[in-house]
């Protein structure tokens, strides 16, 4: 099988990339682009460590081909974050203690952006049921539950309230 440039955006900005048919979006991102964030957990889509945004959706890189992502915009943890500092997601996951080895942290992060982009003030059960795509071994999930919730606050500018 011959390689092939596809283009696509990483982010805001272009980028072609020479590969074979049927390599994943995680090895392009890891390998060819350095976002290491991008994680390889399970190889299988059913840990989401390697969860990224395209066009705005969540999508396990692990599965994805190259060629599927032609054109469209990807978004990563890398992407996600200002060059000033942390994006508010990834504030409230540090100030809550949301994460402890970090490796579903970046998953989760992407997760939780695509979540708070669609839903700007989601229940803490709405919240819980978008996390079950990802899988946690170390913190449990309730406090990435709250950082999620203080994230939604935070981008809403609000203190808080009832949910």
């Amino acid at each position: 099988m011959n390689s092939r440039i596809v283009s696509f955006f990483l982010g805001e900005h272009e980028v072609e990339v020479m590969a074979r048919p049927m390599t994943t979006l995680q090895s392009v991102l890891r390998n060819q682009l350095g976002a290491t964030a991008t994680k390889e957990g399970c190889r299988q889509g059913g840990c989401g460590s390697c969860t990224v945004l395209v066009d705005g959706e969540p999508m396990p890189a692990c599965l994805l081909p190259i060629e599927d992502v032609a054109g469209r915009r990807v978004s990563t943890l890398e992407t996600l974050t200002p060059a000033e500092g942390l994006h508010p997601i990834q504030q409230a996951f540090l100030d809550a203690n949301a994460y402890q080895c970090g490796y579903c942290t970046p998953g989760m992060v992407v997760l939780a952006k695509a979540l708070l982009d669609r839903d700007p003030a989601p229940t803490r059960e709405t919240i819980a049921e978008t996390l079950s795509a990802n899988i946690c071994r170390c913190t449990g999930y309730r406090p990435i539950i709250e950082a999620i919730s203080a994230a939604a606050d935070a981008l809403r500018g609000t203190d808080g309230g009832a949910r």
